[in-house]
């Protein structure tokens, strides 16, 4: 028996704009395996330092990479993280870029006990398009999508507008 291959989809952004809550909905309404980085990273203690000004660790990158290789070249994986320039460009059928507007960012991120240059940061990113800009350089245009991720409609949306594109990449490539 023949199996199915199915995409590798990238979900990046800024932090705060929905990644996880997207990732996870799709997950279980497609089947394909979920994988937040930040999670990988902290079981696997995946890191090299401490960055003192951010008050994180510092993420291993190479090591992130080797840790998903196998996983990768099966299929069907969402990868979830908010940088995005370090993944092997074979690795994603499509790469969407969360957008949300700097009044509901701030608000998410202050909830999560952001703070100081680490909030400003952040909102600076989102305004000047920095992950998507990255994104537009690591991997073919006509892969890399934004999608807006502010209320929930926008999620739903996001949810049935990339479970379609699931469904059509399996029967074009199956």
């Amino acid at each position: 028996m023949k199996i199915m291959k199915r995409p590798n989809i990238l979900l990046t952004g800024t932090p705060g704009v929905g990644k996880t809550t997207l990732g996870k909905e799709l997950a279980q309404r497609t089947g394909l395996t979920y994988v937040n980085v930040g999670d990988l990273a902290q079981e696997g203690q995946l890191f090299d330092g401490f960055d003192d000004e951010y008050q994180c660790p510092v993420l291993d990158e190479d090591r992130v990479v080797d840790e998903l290789e196998d996983k990768m070249a099966d299929g069907g994986v969402i990868v979830d993280y908010h940088g995005c320039d370090f993944f092997p460009e074979r690795w994603f059928d499509i790469v969407f870029v969360l957008r949300t507007d700097n009044t509901n960012l701030y608000n998410r991120l202050e909830s999560r006990g952001y703070t100081g240059k680490k909030l400003q940061d952040n909102i600076q990113c989102e305004i000047f398009q920095t992950i998507y800009e990255e994104a537009m350089e690591a991997y073919k245009p006509e892969i890399v999508h934004q999608l807006p991720s502010n209320e929930p409609e926008d999620m739903e949306r996001n949810v049935d507008q990339i479970s379609q594109w699931i469904e059509q990449w399996m029967k074009d490539n199956n």
